[in-house]
């Protein structure tokens, strides 16, 4: 590429920078995502590790919303409202849904 004015060099370097502002942006996207997973399988396995547990605690009289019935309101710090707090909820909510529906019969005849 020849430059045969200062404008086109100007030009030149805006049209860089706002291609790696895309590329990192992509990749900020896949890191995220990559992450997603990784806190979903994590999630997964610690609720199948824990279906004995929960069956057990369920038998026993444990309920699905305990917090919601000792009126115990939710504390989220103000700096952790971010990404990477939907990822972890969205991350965890289908495996804790999932683990709340077993009857405690079938929890227990897990291993």
């Amino acid at each position: 590429m020849q430059v045969s004015r200062p404008s086109d060099a100007l030009a030149a370097k805006r049209a860089e920078e706002s291609g790696f502002s895309a590329l990192f942006l992509g990749l900020a996207g896949v890191a995220l995502l990559v992450g997603g997973i990784g806190v979903a399988n994590t999630m997964v396995i610690s609720v199948l590790e824990r279906r004995r547990e929960i069956g057990l605690r369920r038998a026993l009289g444990a309920t699905r919303g305990y917090a919601a019935h000792q009126h115990l309101p939710p504390v989220v710090p103000p700096w952790a409202l971010g990404g990477a707090v939907v990822v972890g909820v969205l991350a965890g909510f289908h495996p804790s849904i999932r683990a709340a529906r077993l009857t405690p019969t079938e929890a227990l005849a897990t291993v």
